[in-house]
This record gives C-alpha cells, structure tokens and sequence, in this order.
C-alpha cells in the first residue's frame, strides 16, 4: 500500500464526512421548527465533523490513484468505520445520552441497515433524532448498492448482480460512462423513496411517518418511529402491504431496476436470482399463511397480509415487524429463522447470503452429484445463458464457509459475555445478515438490545460491519499480505 494510496483514501472518507455534515442541518432544521432544543446538538455535531473534514480534505488533496483492489478494500473499510463513528455523535449529544457503546451500536446498525436498536420510547422521542436514525439507514442502503454494483466486482468477491449487464462486449453495457450509472442509481433510489412515501401517505401514516418509513422501507433498514415497528399500523392493510411490496422492490438488484426505468430491458427481469428471492418470499409467506389460518383465529387475507409483510421483511433483511412472530408457534419460528440466512438480490440494499450464491451452491451440488454418477463427464456450472467462472465459484463457496465461521465464533463471544444460547445465536445472525430483530424473548421482535452488555454490542458491531461489507472486504485487511 502507497503513501499516495492511503492519502487518497484519507481525503475521499473527508469529502464523505463533509456529505454527513450537511446531512444533520435536516435534523437540526426539523428540531428547530418542532421547537426543540435538540436542533442546537446537530448543528454542532455539523460544525464539529465539518470544520476537521474541511481541514482533512485540504491537507490531504491530491490527483487520483490508480484504482486497484488493494485500495479499494482500504477505501471500503474506512469509510464505513468513519461513517458510523460520525453518526454516533448526535446520539452521544442528544437529550437522550446514550453513552459510547450505545451510540456507536445504533449509529452502526443504522448505516448497515441493519436495524436492531438500543433505544426505547420511540413515539416521544425528538422528531430530530428519528429523522436522524432514517438518513443513516437512506444513506447506508445507497451505499450498500453501490458496493455491490460498482465495488465488489472489481474485488472479485461478488456482485453477481451487474455480470449480466458488464461483459467485455462493450455493446453490450447499457451506460457507457461511470457518471450515467450513477446519476441514474441516485435518481431510482430517490424516486422510489418518494414514491413509497406517497403510498404510506395515502395508507393513512402520517407525512413524517411517511418520509421515515419510506427511507427505511426500500433501504430495507427496518427503523421505524414506534416502539412497535409498523405493528403500530397493524390494524391498517394498506399500509402493511405498500411496506411488502417496497421491501421486495428495495431487495431487487439495482442494475435491473435502472435497465427497466431508462433502457426498457423487459429481459433484465429474466436474471434468474430474481426468480430464486421470488421463490423464497413467497414458499415461506404462503405456507406460514396456510399454518396461521389452520392453528389460530386469523382470517385467510389477515394471516397472509402479516405472514408476507414478515417474512418480505426477514428475507430482505429490513427487520420490520407487524406482529410478534415468535408468538405465532414452532413452524413459522422455525421458518423465521432460515428467512434470516437467506437475503435478497446482490446489487441490492439486502444483506444476508443473497440468492445468487444459493443459485451458485445448488449448481455446484448438482454438478457434483452428476459427476459422481457420470465421472468422465463434462459440464460447467451456469448463471442463466452464462458460464460461472471458476473464481466467481470459489468466492460463493468462500463467503458462505466464512458465513458459518464468524457467526460461530461471534456466537461463543457473545455467550462468554453472559447471554443465553437463544439470545446470542440469533443476535450472532441477525447482525451478520443485517436482519434486525432475532429471537426470544430480549432482542426478538418485541424486544429491544439496550440491556446487552457493552461488550456484547461491541462484539455486534463489529459483526454488522463484516456482515455489510460482504465479510471477505474485512478479512483481507487482517492479512499481512495485504500491507506488504
């Protein structure tokens, strides 16, 4: 790693510092104008990121560097560890006072989307903080689509979901220039945010209700401004379903979305990972469906309306929840827990393992068995009309053996700390898929994870931001080739 490389990523992380400056004058305006002494915590946590960014980003200007996956694992890793430090600050300032700990996990579990909070009271909480909470998750799933769209392909380590529309053909790219993509994400992105806000509106919510959920629906964050998530408008069907259908829109990849809006590319849509996170919501909605009309006193449309809205919500890793579905029997518990593995479209704001590499996995097994069978024969392993590369199956195989490895090893941290089995498995995956709510009774979806010991949301943080960044852009920073 270069002396010019390391001072490159310093000024690019002040330049996205400044971004997070600006973005807590919208806090501090809404706090103004609700009258409360809040908006005076975020207009100095703006001058207090602003003035040391503006300082970093003189003192480190320079021309652009090679771009090389080195630097970019370097750039990854730093901006999201500065992100979430910064966004602790108004929490660690407000009238709430959470101290370190509990700042820098809600900081964290909002920028990875993850949505698992230390914060009780909502509902009387400062307007301020709660639109606070809304830009970090808005601005961490842009974020994320943009990893996995323009970064994690060029690391190798995944992105399955912009192969179909980059190859070496150039004719065959929709957007000749960087510049046209990423004008286009921002304006989907933000167009959809909008548009579901309108929906949420019209549903009945409230138009600062409307514009929080909105943020945190096709973010697939899962932070809400009730105590009871959108159990609160539970009562209300319009609302629950414009949720189920924006968080299965914000699990999509993104790269298709922009073919539909700007290119008309009804054949995008033939991706076959769409077909897989497809299948997913809708076995475990419908069967989950089936068992709550069979078992309790749930009419057809209720049990469907809150079985899909949940697990949409679990498989695109939002967190959300309409209803305590831990209450709802062992079938749909057990159900929950395999919807938490499993993710949405890569390229898209879900975390979890992501369909494709389930796609990839069944391949690779029914190769393998055909080859057992037939072990001179010869076939590839495909991703629709395409062949996979050998790397691109190894780093499936990779993410997924990690997978397993860091939720163990966060597991039994996490039980050293003093929480039960149940707690700490489920708050091992759900941190690392960026879920949200786990099981049981402290840190299920009624519960809350204020009473964790420090050490414990420490350990958690550190597993979203693995479990964000696709795991293997963090390892690599542990080994010493890396640095040599």
């Amino acid at each position: 790693m270069s002396e010019a490389q390391i001072r490159y990523a310093a000024y690019l992380t002040a330049i996205f510092a400044l971004y997070l400056a600006g973005a807590m004058l919208l806090p501090a305006v809404v706090d103004y104008f609700a009258d409360n002494p809040d908006w005076r915590v975020f207009a100095n946590s703006a001058l207090l990121v602003g003035i040391p960014a503006a300082a970093c980003a003189l003192a480190t200007r320079s021309p652009a560097v090679h771009l090389n996956a080195r630097f970019g694992f370097l750039l990854v890793n730093l901006l999201w560890v500065t992100a979430s430090l910064i966004g602790a600050i108004p929490f660690t300032l407000a009238s709430i006072g959470l101290d370190i700990a509990d700042a820098v996990f809600e900081s964290v579990s909002g920028l990875t989307t993850t949505g698992s909070t230390v914060i009780s009271g909502l509902d009387g909480l400062p307007p301020g903080l709660l639109l606070w909470r809304s830009i970090l998750q808005w601005v961490g799933g842009l974020g994320v689509v943009a990893l996995g769209l323009f970064v994690l392909p060029l690391l190798r380590i995944g992105g399955i979901a912009f192969f179909r529309i980059e190859s070496s053909d150039r004719s065959d790219r929709p957007f000749a220039r960087f510049s046209t993509f990423s004008l286009a994400l921002l304006a989907i992105y933000s167009g959809l945010t909008l548009v579901c806000a309108m929906f949420y509106a019209a549903a009945g919510m409230t138009g600062f209700d409307a514009i929080n959920h909105a943020m945190t629906t096709l973010s697939t964050g899962g932070f809400s401004t009730h105590d009871a998530s959108l159990g609160f408008y539970g009562h209300n069907p319009a609302v629950i379903w414009t949720g189920t259908i924006f968080m299965f829109v914000g699990g999509l990849p993104f790269s298709i979305l922009i073919l539909l809006a700007l290119r008309r590319r009804l054949d995008a849509l033939r991706d076959p990972q769409i077909a897989v996170y497809a299948a997913f919501c809708a076995i475990f909605s419908l069967s989950v469906a089936v068992f709550l009309r069979a078992s309790s006193g749930f009419s057809l449309f209720e049990a469907l309306t809150h079985s899909a809205f949940n697990f949409v919500s679990l498989i695109t890793t939002t967190g959300f929840a309409s209803a305590d579905y831990s209450l709802w029997g062992t079938y749909p518990v057990a159900c929950a827990f395999v919807a938490t593995i499993i993710g949405g479209c890569s390229g898209s704001t879900a975390g979890g393992i992501k369909a494709y590499r389930f796609l990839i996995l069944f391949e690779m097994v029914r190769l393998g068995l055909r080859q057992l069978i037939y072990p001179s024969s010869v076939a590839s392993i495909r991703y629709g009309d395409r062949n996979i590369a050998p790397d691109m199956q190894d780093a499936a195989v990779l993410f997924i053996s990690a997978f397993v490895v860091i939720w163990a090893l966060a597991l039994i941290l996490l039980a050293a700390t003093g929480l039960d089995f149940m707690t700490a498995a489920t708050s091992a995956l759900t941190a690392l898929t960026n879920v949200g709510p786990g099981l049981g009774e402290i840190v299920g979806p009624a519960g809350n994870f204020a009473s964790l010991p420090d050490t414990a949301k420490w350990i958690l943080d550190a597993v979203m931001i693995l479990g964000r960044l696709e795991i293997l852009a963090v390892l690599v920073l542990l080994s010493p080739a890396f640095w040599n």
